[in-house]
């Protein structure tokens, strides 16, 4: 079976994994963990979320932190972005110079009313200004789609919704969707279902996956959509990020995981994973965690 000769990785430790930690993260120690990043190959690098501190005290520093990425030198190939739910936080997000933005839906209802306190219809239609001044400014914006294979709060999730939102967040204008199973209680024929769904409405460049590992599925459903063609997927260093709708279960697919993976099979990334170690192991250090990811653990 072919599989692609190149993955390109989305890196979303700073965001997804350090809002979910518990101990408090100073902007220097994300700055570390970012510059980090890239000096591992990372080029796609997720680093804040233009919410309110009300809700995720861990990005309250969001634009400090990118105005102090976006205002000195960097890599001329690395791209940040951050989330930005609503015009306000888009406003912010680009006085602060990023170079790319999000958005984010659920395909079940009982999640987007519990996490964005709205309708997914109504979650599409705050989207659709976002869009429209993010794409005014020429920002690139990134979709999310979450829930993708199962809810906290109503089990299993309609994949005519799932279409619904990807192919909404798609006709607004999200140059890619990324497709997240957010309790991660996917399996792979329910990953291939899901997929294959997809891809026959939104071209497979425009699709990306984001899998967490809480029941340890991620890596056998990344092979999945290795297998459809998908090349664009998320995953965190170290694993940061717990799953907050499933006591003490781990959370992202951890980055240094999937790129043992991939380079065991042939397909390059771009990342050293010696040093995509060391940034893992830095930020856990500092942390006061340990690595949720297996390949740190075992070369370390």
């Amino acid at each position: 079976m072919p599989y692609p000769k190149h993955v390109s990785i989305i890196e979303v430790g700073p965001r997804d994994g350090l809002q979910n930690e518990a101990t408090s993260i100073h902007v220097d120690d994300k700055l570390t963990l970012i510059h980090d990043l890239v000096a591992a190959g990372c080029r796609r690098i997720e680093v804040g979320s233009f919410v309110s501190a009300k809700w995720v005290p861990q990005m309250a520093d969001s634009a400090a932190l990118v105005s102090q990425l976006t205002h000195s030198p960097k890599h001329p190939n690395v791209i940040y972005s951050a989330l930005t739910p609503n015009l306000r936080g888009l406003e912010d997000a680009i006085a602060s110079g990023i170079d790319e933005v999000a958005v984010f839906g659920a395909a079940s209802e009982g999640f987007s009313q519990k996490n964005i306190n709205c309708s997914i219809a109504e979650s599409i239609a705050r989207f659709t200004p976002v869009i429209a001044l993010a794409k005014q400014h020429n920002i690139p914006v990134r979709g999310y789609v979450s829930t993708v294979l199962g809810c906290p709060y109503e089990g299993d999730v309609p994949l005519e919704n799932v279409l619904y939102v990807a192919r909404e967040l798609y006709r607004l204008g999200c140059y890619e969707i990324s497709l997240g199973d957010t309790i991660g209680v996917g399996t792979p024929l329910q990953t291939q279902r899901m997929l294959e769904t997809l891809l026959l409405h939104i071209p497979v460049k425009h699709l990306a996956v984001h899998f967490h590992n809480t029941y340890g599925q991620a890596l056998a459903n990344v092979l999945i959509a290795l297998q459809l063609g998908i090349t664009n997927i998320d995953s965190a260093v170290a694993g940061l990020g717990g799953c907050p709708y499933a006591t003490g279960a781990s959370g992202n697919l951890a980055t240094e995981d999937l790129v043992y993976m991939l380079h065991g099979m042939g397909i390059s990334t771009g990342i050293d994973l010696p040093k995509l170690i060391h940034a893992g192991q830095q930020i856990t250090n500092t942390l006061n965690i340990t690595p949720a990811s297996n390949v740190n653990r075992a070369l370390c």
